[in-house]
Order: C-alpha cells, then structure tokens, then sequence
C-alpha cells in the first residue's frame, strides 16, 4: 500500500548519520539526495524520506519498522542503533503476541521516534 514515507527531522544531518548506520544492516542506502533532504531504500527507488523540520510545532512519535532479511540483520541494526547511542525500547526478540517467527528490536532515532527492525520469518526457515 505505501509508496514512501517522509519525516521532518529537528537536526536532519544528526537524524541522517543515524539512519546510515542503522538501515546499512537492512541493505538501506542513501539513494537521492536533495538538497537536505535524503531518500533511503533499496535499488531503484527510496521509500523512506528525511529532511528538516519545516512545518507544524511540536513533536509526534512515529513508529517506524524495516524489514529485516534475517535475525541476524535485526541484531546488526540493533548493534549499530546502540552503538549510535540510540535509547533501547526493547532488544531484539521474538514477539509471539505479533504472530509466531516475529523477531524484532526497537531503538528511538535522534528525534524520539520509534525505530524497528522486523524479521518475520522463523529462525530456521528454509
């Protein structure tokens, strides 16, 4: 259903630094840039958008999650989210109450939203 989302950011080049790290892990990059704003995802096109805050007042949490390949993807994004300096919400394990095989970790990003990762295969697919 989603094409791409967008947040505004309070220090877009901090918020940037953050989403490098943690979406490396889930095979994110940096795909366009404009100006201040940068567009994240997997070739060809991104899906996930930051840029600096422009407009309201105030501050929402928003909760975001990223798909996964793997668990191990799960545990490197949450490596790199601590490794960031990221507030842990909750490591990385298996949440039965989402569905059997649901394995993810939730970090907040520099402007307190709420960050996933999210594998939703079993450990042992295959």
């Amino acid at each position: 259903m989603l094409d791409h989302v967008s947040i505004q950011c309070e220090d877009a080049a901090v918020s940037a630094a953050f989403y490098d790290a943690v979406l490396a892990p889930l095979g994110g990059r940096r795909l366009l840039e404009f100006g201040p704003v940068i567009g994240y995802g997997v070739p060809p096109q991104p899906t996930f958008w930051i840029g600096p805050h422009q407009t309201g007042s105030g501050f929402r949490e928003s909760h975001l999650a990223f798909v996964a390949a793997d668990r191990a993807a799960v545990d490197a994004f949450f490596a790199a989210a601590t490794a960031f300096g990221a507030e842990v919400l909750h490591e990385p394990r298996v949440w039965p109450e989402y569905h059997p095989g649901y394995y993810g970790a939730f970090v907040r990003d520099p402007d307190g939203n709420n960050v996933e990762a999210v594998c939703h295969t079993p450990e042992h697919a295959g």
